[in-house]
């Protein structure tokens, strides 16, 4: 699996990059994001919403595990966090085959309920604003949009 690595300035510039992923971004598309707290998750996901077309503020969903937003096509923002039993069911598939977009946070700790597909996204603070993402894509879908995106 190949694994693509971008460098991010700042805050403006992982904003940037999430909104040119987002223009490329369909129905049923999942985003896994990993990352320190603090590493530019929330910062992440808003770049996307704003690339999907939505002008609601979007914040982490960590109390509330799921928050939908509504623009072009909705945003599925969840936050698993805070679950105290992997296997419990809240539907997390129908959100995945939905008709939206999502994203999960903190994605590993419902590795036995994830699609088969999806595009990782690892977050790694490197400095004060300084940020190294590591895409990795599964499943051919995000290995073409991959290579569209940072080749």
């Amino acid at each position: 699996m190949k694994i693509y690595e971008w460098l991010s300035k700042g805050p403006e510039d992982t904003s940037s990059l999430a909104q040119k992923i987002a223009e490329k971004l369909a129905a049923k598309d999942v985003l896994l994001l990993e990352g320190d707290l603090g590493a530019g998750k929330t910062t992440f996901t808003k770049g996307i919403a704003l690339g999907l077309g939505i002008q609601k503020n979007v914040s982490s969903p960590t109390f509330t595990i799921i928050k939908e937003y509504h623009g072009k096509i909705p945003l599925y923002h969840m936050d698993v966090y805070r679950l105290q039993d992997s296997s419990e069911d809240l539907g997390f598939d129908e959100y995945f085959e939905g008709d939206g977009v999502t994203i999960v946070e903190w994605a590993h700790l419902i590795e036995d309920q994830l699609p088969k597909e999806y595009l990782a996204v690892s977050i790694f603070r490197i400095g004060d604003m300084e940020r190294k993402f590591e895409f990795k894509p599964v499943g051919e879908r995000y290995e073409l949009l991959c290579e569209e995106l940072f080749s």
